[in-house]
This record gives structure tokens, sequence and C-alpha cells, in this order.
């Protein structure tokens, strides 16, 4: 558990996804937090012991559907690979975060629904771009004067003027 809580210590705030072969295992508060949200058993690890670990898993061939779940209840997500083949490692087999998820991105692009536009957003000082990216349309706005765009704008955490 060293190796995930290295890991987690630099994630805190994200639901790990942590690939133990055939599967991504969450565990702890993200297990307790993600298994009624996936509808999964939450079990534990080290049920002997005085130091049971809540945990759930699903595999990792079916994890766009967990994600997409995970991301549409507002939760941040890291997942955490496998480095190397585990039949080559010596020792614990290397891992590390691959991708960092948060609501509004998309793991699936099959799950986007078509009828309604995803849009990125970009700010600068002097411009304001929007790109959906269902479609390809992109538009923008240019101004002198950031705080034109910030008076109004829900996205920038700039102060208001």
């Amino acid at each position: 558990m060293k190796q995930f809580w290295d890991i987690k210590s630099v994630h805190q705030d994200k639901i790990l996804l942590f690939r133990m072969g055939d599967f991504f295992e969450m565990f702890f508060d993200d297990a307790v937090k993600a298994a009624p949200v996936l509808g999964i058993a939450l079990t534990q690890r080290n049920k002997k012991s005085q130091d049971e670990t809540p945990m759930c898993g699903v595999p990792h061939h079916s994890i766009a559907g967990p994600i997409n779940k995970l991301l549409a209840a507002g939760f941040k997500i890291a997942i955490c690979d496998q480095l190397e083949d585990p039949k080559l490692a010596k020792g614990i087999v290397k891992r590390g975060v691959t991708r960092v998820l948060t609501p509004g991105m998309v793991y699936d692009s099959d799950t986007l629904d078509g009828t309604k536009p995803h849009y990125l957003v970009s700010l600068d000082s002097e411009s304001l771009s929007f790109l959906d990216t269902t479609t390809g349309e992109a538009f923008f706005f240019r101004s002198k004067k950031r705080q034109s765009f910030c008076a109004s704008c829900r996205f920038c955490r700039w102060p208001r003027s």
C-alpha cells in the first residue's frame, strides 16, 4: 500500500483508480465515495486484521462507463496505470498517473450527447474564445480590457473591478 499512498498523496482531491492486474481498484475514502455512485459492492481488504481497508474495483476493459459516472457525479479522477509488464517486473510493478480527468471532461466520446454543444473555452488578456468540440464551430471576442470579460464571465477567477 506504500505505492498507493505515495501516488495518492499527490492526488488527494481525486478518486485514484489504481490498476492492479485486470482491475482498477479504489481504496479507503475513494472506495467509500465511488461504490454507491457506481452501484458496486464496497468490500474490505485485510478482513482478519485490525487494519481493514475499504475497497472496490472495476475491470480495466470496461472502465469507460464507471469513469463517466464519476465525472458526471462531480468527482475528479486520477488514473494510475501499470508502467511495466508485470511478468518482467522485479519486485513491485511500477505504476504512475497517466491521466487526470475533471468534471466537464470526456473520457469516452461515444457517451457524448450529440444534441448538445460541448464547449472548450480559452481566455487570455485580450480575447475569449469558444470551440464546440462536437461540431467544430468556433468563435471569439476580442477586447483591450480584461475586465470586460470578467464582469460577466463565470469561468475565470480574476478579481472583478
